[in-house]
């Protein structure tokens, strides 16, 4: 859908890069690597967001760091077009009705910072979570985004208040 929209496959790399978690830096050599494109392609597209305002740089060094710009006006248009591509919108709310009775999931540590340490740590409050689910998809999660999701889950402020 969006490659017919936007021609460019290094935009839509950049969009889905930073529109999904807006915490998100980088710069370019980091990206041509992780993408394994050239310098010079990213560089053009990456002068077109920001000319855009679509994204903010700032020095850091020697590097010029990137990062969504999330006051602008479309922010919240571009990222909720960004999940509705990929399905995570659908997907998570599949995964959640399955999961149980879930009151709240959230991602805590490095990686909700916006720093990727390859570890990922997930926190799911319910009261009845299926275990043996879960495991399954932390395992089929990590094989397809090479991370570690470490899980925690407590039993939630409704099961807490019911036992006392």
């Amino acid at each position: 859908m969006l490659d017919s929209i936007i021609g460019s496959k290094t935009r839509i790399k950049l969009l889905l890069k930073f529109f999904l978690n807006p915490e998100t830096t980088a710069y370019l050599r980091g990206l041509a690597t992780e993408f394994n494109e050239s310098t010079n392609g990213l560089r053009l597209e990456l002068n077109h967001l920001t000319a855009a305002n679509l994204l903010t740089t700032r020095n850091e060094g020697r590097k010029k760091l990137y990062q969504v710009n999330t006051a602008h006006p479309l922010f919240d248009d571009i990222h909720n077009i960004v999940k509705k591509y990929l399905g995570i919108d659908h997907l998570v709310e599949d995964i959640l009705a399955k999961l149980g009775n879930i009151d709240l999931a959230f991602i805590t540590g490095d990686y909700a910072r916006g720093s990727d340490s390859g570890l990922i740590d997930l926190v799911i409050i319910g009261a009845e979570v299926d275990q043996t689910y879960l495991q399954q998809l932390v395992k089929k999660a990590e094989k397809l985004i090479n991370r570690k999701i470490r899980t925690r889950h407590s039993a939630g402020v409704r099961s807490q208040q019911l036992t006392s």
